[in-house]
């Protein structure tokens, strides 16, 4: 029986076209069976892909001959069943949105913090004069987050450049910035450095690699992931639950997206708020006329919303 892979990874690197890339590069990807969602711009691409083995090898071989692309690190994950239902891939403005009006004043192929590897990472973690920055956001480090790391209040990324003023007290330490698999360290640690931040560090290939790598020690929870496990195990050393639900303050592994599709919040629930609720986050949601049919995942398939005039 053929196994199944997920595939994580990205790269900055220009790409001309391409809008028109993101096109061909999806009928590419259709060719070979694979689902997922990848981000084409013009300065590079950003993917988690999932099909067969085979499928997924064949995807990393042709990516790594394109010489753009010769550098992508993939974290490769094996999965008893395809990652997604669909495959999307778009043209974007940029690889993960950065927040910033003016794109041209960080430029990760020019300059980013200095790259950790998972055991270098690891030896650094506990030193007096680093502090550890989760750049993700609320519901991500809600699920888990490295033992006393600093995490920021921001529902997205691109809310991240507001937020440095809050760190300039750590301008003279070592700053270690993290997140899922590398790439929004790449801009945050750019934004540090653009910022007068002098010493300053990123994670190489992020939580999902230093799982791999160094056991995950001392990674509190589960990491996010943006498909439809949700949630991965990272910690085979020291693991710990550290997410409480969000209606009852039960400690929970579990996160769903609100069944409310005007909401779609994420959250870590209970299986037993889950039921109560029918996989909404409040009572509220669960008279919404358009709510979808909860099966106890919390995971629901992007459709097309209607735009709800009154909120607009």
């Amino acid at each position: 029986m053929e196994k199944f892979n997920t595939i994580l990874y990205y790269c900055y690197s220009p790409i001309a076209d391409a809008e028109q890339f993101a096109a061909d590069h999806l009928k590419f990807c259709k060719s070979l069976g694979l689902v997922g969602r990848i981000i084409v711009a013009d300065e590079g691409l950003n993917g988690t892909v999932s099909g067969t083995e085979t499928a997924c090898k064949a995807y990393m071989e042709a990516v790594h001959a394109d010489e753009r692309f010769a550098k992508t690190e993939f974290k490769i994950d094996e999965v008893p069943e395809p990652s997604f239902i669909k495959m999307h891939c778009r043209y974007k403005s940029e690889i993960v949105h950065s927040g910033l009006r003016d794109t041209s004043i960080i430029n990760p192929n020019e300059q980013t913090g200095k790259h950790l590897e998972p055991a270098a990472f690891k030896e650094m973690i506990d030193q007096e004069d680093v502090i550890i920055l989760d750049v993700r956001s609320n519901y991500e480090h809600s699920l888990g987050r490295f033992k006393n790391a600093i995490t920021l209040d921001i529902d997205n990324f691109r809310e991240f450049p507001d937020k440095i003023n809050e760190l300039a007290q750590y301008k003279d330490k070592k700053v270690l910035t993290y997140c899922t698999g590398g790439i929004k360290c790449e801009k945050a640690s750019a934004l540090l450095l653009h910022h007068g931040f002098n010493d300053v560090y990123q994670l190489h290939g992020g939580i999902i690699k230093y799982g791999k790598e160094a056991g995950g020690e001392d990674f509190e929870g589960k990491c996010y992931v943006f498909d439809n496990r949700i949630a991965v195990d990272v910690n085979s050393v020291n693991p710990i639950i550290v997410s409480k639900c969000y209606n009852c303050g039960t400690t929970t592994a579990k996160m769903i997206n609100c069944a409310n599709p005007e909401c779609n919040e994420h959250i870590t629930q209970c299986d037993e708020c889950g039921t109560k609720l029918e996989g909404c986050c409040s009572a509220a949601c669960v008279t919404n006329p358009r709510r979808r049919p909860y099966d106890g995942t919390g995971y629901y398939v992007k459709v097309p919303q209607q735009v709800n005039v009154a909120v607009k």
